[in-house]
């Protein structure tokens, strides 16, 4: 708790895209005051572009950014001095999406079909093993950039499947427009289990206090999260008026068991697992030590 007449300590969260369930232990923190009693006015920015975050992070223009795991290991390879420092959702939420109806009933037969992605990094991470257990290689399929538009680009038929929608929302959003949706789930098909969503620190700022004390705040709202879901959904809503719709409501149902009960908790030999898994698939060039790209602050 910060002493008496001291002013908090700023920090600056920039997020992966805008306020969403996914990021519902952050806001009860901040509502409930669990921040500010370990000393910090945390700020949640969401990022002018969803790329931004790590590039802010390492340029210094944030003290904290939301990434995610996938992503992290191709910016470490790439030379970008950015460390996972927590965890916000330990599970993978991305899935491969097809309608159930449609002409993939497997993986199989994506064969010569255009698969649209949101960002590059799941198609370059996740869809090349799926698509091995099956037989087929990236080069069998066609891929096409879609940003965020993955509901509209299935149903309408543009493309035949999708590979980066999150089943905490797309999946929800299809239901509700009548139209569901089937999901085809990574860690069924190949891939190692990762965390989706992580907090990501700049290299050389591992030293900063104020990361600590982020962690135990964050904790502190995750098990108050779990412990009164009905009235941490009250808090958030109050906080974001226009989130307050079904869509959001089902969303923060389905990603509730999956936020990260111990923040900081670093499972190394899951970290160094999916870091060989991508180098076996070639997304990266070298397998780093944990230490440069996953750490537990203490």
């Amino acid at each position: 708790m910060p002493i008496d007449g001291q002013a908090a300590d700023k920090l600056t969260v920039i997020l992966e895209w805008f306020v969403n369930p996914d990021h519902a232990p952050l806001v009860v923190a901040r509502e409930k005051g669990f921040f500010a009693e370990a000393g910090l006015a945390v700020d949640l920015v969401a990022p002018a572009d969803p790329n931004d975050p790590p590039k802010l992070v390492a340029a210094g223009q944030a003290d904290i950014g939301v990434s995610y795991q996938p992503q992290l290991h191709m910016q470490v390879d790439e030379g970008l001095p950015v460390v996972r420092v927590g965890t916000l959702v330990a599970t993978p939420l991305v899935a491969l999406m097809v309608t159930p109806d449609g002409p993939v009933k497997t993986l199989a037969d994506l064969k010569g079909k255009r698969i649209g992605y949101s960002v590059g990094f799941y198609r370059d991470t996740l869809l090349p093993a799926m698509l091995a257990r099956h037989g087929l290689k990236l080069a069998d399929v066609e891929t096409v950039a879609i940003n965020f538009a993955l509901s509209q680009a299935l149903l309408s038929g543009q493309v035949a499947a999708t590979i980066g929608a999150f089943r905490n929302f797309e999946i929800n959003q299809l239901e509700l427009a009548g139209e569901p949706g089937r999901a085809i789930f990574p860690e069924d098909e190949g891939v190692p289990p990762y965390d989706e969503l992580i907090f990501i620190a700049n290299k050389a700022k591992l030293g900063d206090k104020r990361l600590r004390a982020f962690l135990d705040g964050l904790e502190r709202g995750v098990q108050y999260l779990i412990n009164h879901p009905a009235d941490s959904w009250t808090l958030f809503v109050k906080a974001y008026p226009d989130l307050d719709d079904e869509l959001n409501k089902r969303a923060w149902r389905d990603t509730l068991p999956r936020f990260a009960l111990r923040p900081a908790a670093l499972d190394s030999t899951r970290y160094d697992r999916f870091a060989a898994y991508l180098k076996t698939e070639g997304v990266i060039k070298k397998l780093p030590a944990l230490a440069d790209y996953a750490v537990e602050i203490r």
